[in-house]
């Protein structure tokens, strides 16, 4: 079963990888952000701001979508500020769809953080243990995920769609200038140690080069978010999403180094942020991207190295759970290295980097 898919947020890793997906599977596919990229052929792109009620009256007019896939968020300084901007977003999407009375699912993207916590309180305090499964409650602290999904269950019961909130891991996948993208920025650091001769240096903690964790790769997110918004048993369900194995960062960061031609540089135990690494790269990145003929010159663009810090830092192992999926029919397995050799790969091919 298809039908006519609106993703807000199309321009972003999710649903860049989601628009692609449905369109290949016989989706209508319209793709609304405030700047919908032009490089997704069938998608219908519809620019309108979530924050602003009245371009989304007047961007949607018209448009009846049988279905919703909610895959964007904007970051704000504290996460008061983010409950605030991001429940209105997803508030204000529903309000503008209520007329048409056509939305018969509403697709919710979040993450990990539902399990530990906001930015200001990432991984401290009181965490449910691992591997982290969908019944375990909320933490007992303000988090924007939290409000994104009160917005969704609220309209859903005001407007009697069916809802899913889904939860990825890290997510590795092809889109440029995007706030979270752990692939981009590691194919970009070992572009820039590779180039300038600099060692290619683990930059987070022992906890997660040694521990086990997994990771999300947005084409198997795609297909998770179709699965789950055309399976009646999937409704009112928030999934937790992975590729379905497990790694220790000591063995993954060999593996990226080899196809960048590096060796990697030893592990001592010292945290060495990216962000502080990379702190000085924009002129040489402008300088790498100009003498190799690359689409993008500005570092900003392609790196979030604030985010891979987050996630690599982390003191605490993280491992999720997938069994709910397993057991309603979802069994799609993806290997992680070979995601992130794919993302490698693809971003040669398109001349990100060289």
């Amino acid at each position: 079963m298809s039908g006519t898919a609106l993703i807000a947020g199309v321009s972003g890793i999710v649903g860049n990888n989601l628009a692609r997906h449905l369109v290949d599977t016989g989706w209508a596919v319209q793709g609304l952000a405030r700047r919908p990229p032009a490089d997704l052929p069938g998608v219908e792109p519809v620019a309108a701001d979530l924050l602003d009620p009245g371009s989304l009256a007047k961007a949607l007019a018209g448009r009846s979508p049988s279905h919703v896939f909610i895959t964007t968020w904007l970051r704000q300084a504290t996460e008061a500020e983010n409950i605030r901007v991001n429940a209105a977003m997803v508030r204000n999407l529903l309000d503008a769809l209520r007329p048409a009375g056509s939305v018969r699912h509403v697709a919710l993207v979040t993450g990990l953080k539902h399990y530990l916590g906001p930015f200001e309180a990432y991984g401290k305090g009181s965490l449910p243990a691992t591997p982290f499964r969908e019944d375990q409650p909320r933490l007992d602290i303000e988090n924007f995920y939290y409000a994104q999904e009160d917005e969704v269950f609220a309209a859903a019961e005001r407007d009697g769609f069916g809802w899913s909130v889904h939860r990825p891991h890290t997510i590795i996948g092809y889109a440029l200038g995007n706030a979270m993208n752990m692939g981009v920025t590691l194919a970009v650091y070992a572009t820039l140690c590779r180039e300038t001769g600099r060692p290619f240096r683990f930059p987070g903690s022992a906890a997660q080069w040694n521990g086990l964790t997994d990771m999300t790769d947005a084409r198997l997110l795609a297909r998770h978010l179709s699965w789950a918004a055309t399976t009646p048993a999937a409704r009112d369900q928030a999934f937790n999403v992975v590729d379905g194995d497990v790694f220790r960062w000591s063995w993954m960061w060999g593996r990226i180094a080899s196809w960048f031609g590096l060796e990697p540089a030893p592990f001592d135990g010292t945290v060495r942020p990216l962000e502080a690494q990379m702190a000085g790269d924009a002129p040489v990145w402008a300088d790498i991207a100009a003498r190799h003929g690359l689409v993008e010159g500005d570092l900003g663009r392609l790196a979030s190295a604030w985010h891979t810090d987050a996630d690599l830092g982390r003191p605490i192992e993280v491992v999720t759970d997938m069994s709910k999926s397993r057991r309603l029919g979802f069994l799609d397995y993806q290997p992680t290295d070979d995601a992130f050799l794919d993302l490698f790969a693809r971003l040669r091919a398109s001349k990100v980097i060289p």
